[in-house]
């Protein structure tokens, strides 16, 4: 069975996305050992993964990422053959997504378009569950007047209940087609 997380992309990254990306589905996230990369290791292939973005306390779906496979391909390219060669050079326009963190290893997706305007109504972030490996659950902290105050409880790769996905999937397939950049 399938199971839905989110995972927090950074301003660093959301700002260069929002730079060339915008209406691109990325083919490739990124999982890694340092804490500067979100690790993938307890998604599963066909598992989905909602990336969120929290700007001006308002938290944004940019995308819905789902896992095809966890290896390098031959699109990503040769591994460099110096300290500063680029990491999975097939990869490069969406190298943002983690592609120099420390162990990096690629993680193929089939994605929505990467787009900044289906913002998480209030009433929903307030509800929005995951749930732990032991089963215990928990919301969102630092939620007031329907915006997000902190982000410190969206910082790293958490998996939703099952309801939680589908609202956010609902939100998702319901927005309007983002228009893309060149």
């Amino acid at each position: 069975m399938s199971a839905a997380f989110t995972t927090l992309w950074t301003q660093d990254v959301c700002r260069e996305l929002r730079r060339q990306r915008v209406g691109q589905r990325p083919p490739v996230a990124f999982s890694g050992l340092h804490q500067s990369l979100p690790s993938w290791t307890s998604v599963g292939v066909g598992d989905d993964v909602f990336a969120l973005h929290v700007n001006r306390c308002v938290v944004h779906v940019v995308s819905r990422l789902r896992v095809l496979d966890k290896q390098p391909r031959e699109c990503c390219g040769a591994a460099p053959t110096t300290w500063g060669g680029t990491v999975y050079p097939g990869h490069d326009e969406w190298a943002v997504l983690g592609a120099g963190g420390c162990e990096a290893s690629p993680v193929h997706v089939e994605a929505t378009p990467t787009r900044f305007d289906v913002a998480i109504p209030g009433d929903l972030l307030t509800v929005l569950t995951w749930r732990n490996r032991r089963g215990d659950e928990r919301t969102l902290k630092y939620v007031a007047d329907g915006r997000l105050k902190r982000s410190i409880s969206l910082q790293g790769l958490y998996r939703l209940t099952d309801e939680s996905a589908a609202r956010l999937g609902a939100l998702l397939d319901n927005a309007p087609t983002p228009t893309r950049t060149a």
